[in-house]
């Protein structure tokens, strides 16, 4: 979403860098730019207004004009105050110290607050909670049927409400409330009724939910991708029923992005989570400071780590760096690696996350295909135990065997091998294998 946002906002660091020294004629020409990256990107004009006057009032200030790298002090600014824009900091999710605690959803139709409630569902179940999903739409009874399917699909408790229920919606949020606490959920997950638009209709019944279930949350969910409407929806929503926090989703979508650089602003309501795709597993924590890089180009290394530490198993991963260690990793192991890779996603979507500079300068999402993780494995598979274990005694007939075996052409073997060696050659320099000799056991 944010492609041709950190594009244009990378060509300003760019001729920043080119700039010998930071003066108010070509720091105007790079705010001038700034500001027509981040309209083009549909941006609040608002928002976009003030962060060119801080940057402006910063960027001219005498510790930036007498530094000695002016153009990274530049980008440093203009990294803080995106992150201030996006929201400062994450704000983790409020949980009552009363259970249970009720994250009451609200949103208009299709910007995917069904599959949220699922998500986030999914998301607490990491957490060790206890979540209970539930529905409740005064005109659609039938919209229990998605939300009841999403439960199933996660394996998680589902509380279903009768027409009998529905038409004395008191009593019903009254027995939902007493359902939860007595059989221990935490948190109670409400998805409510959505419109294509905004009406009074909508607004009373959600007032009434409200009302009745006091939740901890109320947390709208927006689609990034319709823009500058979400915003205004987000804005209505909070004059009206009162916000507290913020989902967007549909941010692996090819919109530009403006919704999340305004929507902080304009509402006052931190972000909380984006959804970054269909899946349940992709509901991501919301950084602003992370995020700002990214756009930026200076990468997301943190979220990176924290995702491969969400998929890898601890104990194989510390057995792995020691078998590295002592010169022991064989192409079962690099197998396992492949997989592991694999389990976090695909490989282009992993490629945002890395800095676009230096040693990633030139990789490009083209370049990150998916498929060859496929074939390798493959080829893999085609290998007997012993040759797994000792690639030196695959022969050109062995070579031909394998390549028959895995649907693959010889050339690709021969590829696998080459990368493999040269793998296991890295790992037997000295500064590899300190650190891998020094990976502390888990405990």
């Amino acid at each position: 979403m944010f492609d041709q946002l950190s594009s244009r906002l990378q060509k300003v660091m760019k001729f920043l860098r080119g700039e010998g020294k930071i003066t108010a004629k070509n720091m105007a020409e790079a705010l001038r730019m700034i500001r027509l990256a981040l309209l083009e990107a549909d941006v609040n004009y608002r928002v976009v207004k003030e962060l060119i006057e801080r940057i402006q009032v910063k960027a001219l200030g005498q510790e930036v004009l007498d530094s000695l790298t002016p153009a990274q002090q530049v980008i440093k600014i203009v990294r803080d105050e995106l992150t201030a824009v996006l929201g400062q900091e994450a704000k983790p999710l409020r949980f009552s110290s009363r259970p249970p605690t009720v994250l009451m959803l609200v949103g208009l139709q299709g910007s995917g607050k069904t599959t949220s409630c699922g998500k986030l569902a999914r998301w607490a179940s990491t957490l060790h909670k206890n979540p209970l999903l539930v529905s409740f739409d005064l005109k659609r009874p039938a919209a229990q049927e998605q939300l009841k399917m999403i439960a199933g699909q996660l394996h998680l408790p589902f509380y279903e409400m009768t027409k009998e229920q529905m038409s004395s919606p008191e009593n019903a949020l009254r027995e939902l409330l007493s359902f939860g606490r007595n059989r221990g959920y935490d948190p109670l997950i409400v998805d409510t009724a959505g419109r294509l638009h905004i009406d009074n209709e909508l607004m009373m019944e959600l007032r009434l939910v409200k009302d009745l279930l006091q939740p901890t949350e109320v947390i709208y969910v927006g689609d990034a991708m319709t823009g500058q409407d979400a915003v205004r929806s987000a804005q209505a929503f909070e004059e009206k029923i009162g916000l507290t926090s913020i989902i967007l989703t549909k941010l692996d979508g090819d919109a530009r992005g403006g919704a999340a650089l305004s929507i902080v602003s304009v509402t006052g309501k931190p972000i909380r989570f984006v959804g970054m795709g269909e899946k349940f597993d992709q509901l991501e924590v919301f950084h602003p400071d992370r995020m700002a890089a990214r756009i930026l180009g200076m990468g997301d290394i943190l979220s990176l780590i924290e995702k491969a530490e969400e998929e890898t198993d601890l104990k194989e991963a510390e057995e792995m760096a020691r078998r590295l260690a002592r010169e022991e990793f064989t192409l079962e192991d690099f197998r396992k690696q492949l997989r592991q890779i694999r389990k976090m996603g695909s490989l282009s979507g992993l490629l945002k996350y890395l800095p676009t500079g230096g040693v990633f300068k030139n990789v490009t999402a083209s370049e990150m295909d998916d498929r060859r993780l496929v074939h390798f494995e493959a080829i893999i598979n085609s290998m007997t135990p012993r040759e797994r274990e000792d690639p030196r005694i695959i022969d050109g007939r062995r070579r031909a065997r394998i390549a028959r075996g895995s649907g693959r052409p010889v050339h690709e073997v021969n590829q696998l091998l080459k990368q493999f060696l040269e793998m296991k050659k890295m790992m037997k320099k000295p500064q590899l294998k300190k650190i891998l000799t020094t990976i502390p056991r888990s405990r």
